[in-house]
């Protein structure tokens, strides 16, 4: 594996793992320092919204800089933000007005650096050489870490609860690993970052200002909405992200609660999770054998018995099963998706799309969990199991008879956009009011 590849996946790998052991560490602080759980509640909510619009945004930074250097600015940010807390903790005490201030500067640091790496994945794979199915692979052990991290940081996190207590000190932890992380970004070549000016057609360069931004950003929308494959890609995402969001807040440990058994709630996000690292682990494992297209029926099979089986509610086991399932078929979907997303769309425009690919996936779950709750509360848990089983079904009916994704293993860029862009620029940019 070629030395950047390994460097980037130590820090793609740190800085999951702090966000891992955050996830633990940070609403249990919240909940010891202010008593209330419905400050937790309004954090969380904070932190989605604002998430969704930093990646929005994200991707017209990532499209103007170095990738390389977003990535690292962006975790010595989040750095930043969770050292902050017990230095603040320890000066003036933590309250709800201190959470949400230093959570949301850690935002802007979280949102364009997750952009910024996945971007970087072509150039990393030019640079190494650019053999037959690079991109798929490196997207595959991709994942593959990401599961076994999304296991790994939280336990960890639970342990250190365990040995130290709730302590905004041990927050350091994960400070250090964001650190850690950026550092180790350092040592990627800064061509990985680079954008490829070699596919711009002697396009113009972005106008300068909050005009011009605005106008990159109308763009990345305009083809994210009139590529199908793109399109397609981002709403199944989508759904499938609201759909698990909305059993993982609100059914799922309803049910377990009511079994008396609420430690199978922790897992069936574990059984997700190492559903999740088998089925990456074989994606990658399986180019040039398996096409994307077979993993994509796979995946639309299984994620539509595994939301039936977790939908009917039966025996605990049985549901801890269908999220082993969700996850295994997930995965190699996921990673299929991905890397026909990231061929499909020209470089200059990879930041802005997968940052509305990213702000899509944030905001979606906040369609479905207040519904499900309410229809839950209405009708019973086995009623709202079975409407997110009826969604997921017909999800993956559309996407299998889809022309869209009947050409995942021959795509093909599409140049009116690129033209579009070139119009667009070349009408504003080109005239010296327009330019900075």
């Amino acid at each position: 594996m070629h030395r950047n590849t390994l460097v980037y996946f130590g820090s793609f790998s740190l800085s999951l793992l702090g966000n891992g052991i955050a996830a633990v560490l940070f609403p249990l602080l919240v909940l010891a320092r202010t008593g209330d759980l419905l400050a937790a509640g309004i954090l969380a909510s904070i932190n989605a919204a604002v998430a969704a619009i930093v990646s929005v945004c994200a991707g017209v930074v990532v499209d103007r800089l170095n990738r390389r250097t977003v990535s690292i600015v962006s975790d010595l940010l989040s750095a930043a933000s969770i050292a902050a807390l017990p230095v603040v903790d320890a000066i003036w005490g933590l309250n709800l007005g201190w959470f949400i201030a230093l959570s949301v500067i850690g935002t802007f640091g979280d949102a364009p650096g997750m952009t910024a790496r996945e971007t970087m994945l072509p150039r990393l794979v030019r640079l190494a050489g650019e053999k037959p199915g690079a991109l798929d692979r490196l997207v595959g052990v991709r994942e593959a870490l990401a599961a076994t991290l999304i296991l790994i940081g939280p336990g960890l996190g639970g342990l250190l609860v365990l040995l130290w207590g709730v302590s905004s000190a041990v927050l350091l932890i994960t400070a250090a690993t964001s650190l850690a992380a950026a550092l180790l970004t350092l040592a990627l070549s800064p061509r990985v970052g680079e954008l490829d000016r070699a596919a711009e057609n002697g396009a113009p360069l972005p106008t300068s200002g909050v005009r011009g931004m605005f106008t990159d950003l109308v763009l990345g929308w305009r083809f994210l909405l009139g590529n199908p494959l793109v399109r397609g890609a981002s709403l199944v995402s989508a759904v499938f992200a609201a759909l698990l969001a909305g059993l993982q807040a609100t059914v799922l440990p309803a049910y377990f609660t009511e079994h008396r058994l609420p430690e199978l709630s922790g897992m069936a996000i574990a059984g997700l999770a190492l559903g999740s690292l088998v089925g990456a682990g074989l994606y990658a494992a399986s180019i040039g054998r398996i096409t994307r297209r077979r993993w994509l029926v796979v995946g639309m099979l299984g994620l539509a018995l595994g939301f039936t089986v977790l939908g009917v509610l039966g025996a605990p086991w049985l549901v801890v099963l269908g999220a082993v399932v969700i996850g295994a078929t997930s995965a190699p979907m996921s990673a299929a998706l991905g890397v026909a997303t990231l061929e499909a769309t020209p470089d200059r425009m990879r930041g802005r799309v997968l940052g509305t690919q990213h702000a899509l996936m944030l905001a979606a779950p906040a369609l479905t969990s207040a519904p499900l709750a309410a229809l839950a509360v209405s009708w019973g848990l086995p009623a709202a199991g079975l409407a997110v089983a009826a969604v997921m079904a017909v999800t993956a009916v559309i996407a299998l008879v889809a022309p869209a994704f009947r050409t995942l293993d021959r795509i093909e860029r599409e140049a009116q956009c690129a033209v579009e862009e070139e119009r667009w620029h070349g009408a504003r940019g080109n005239s010296p009011t327009s330019r900075g």
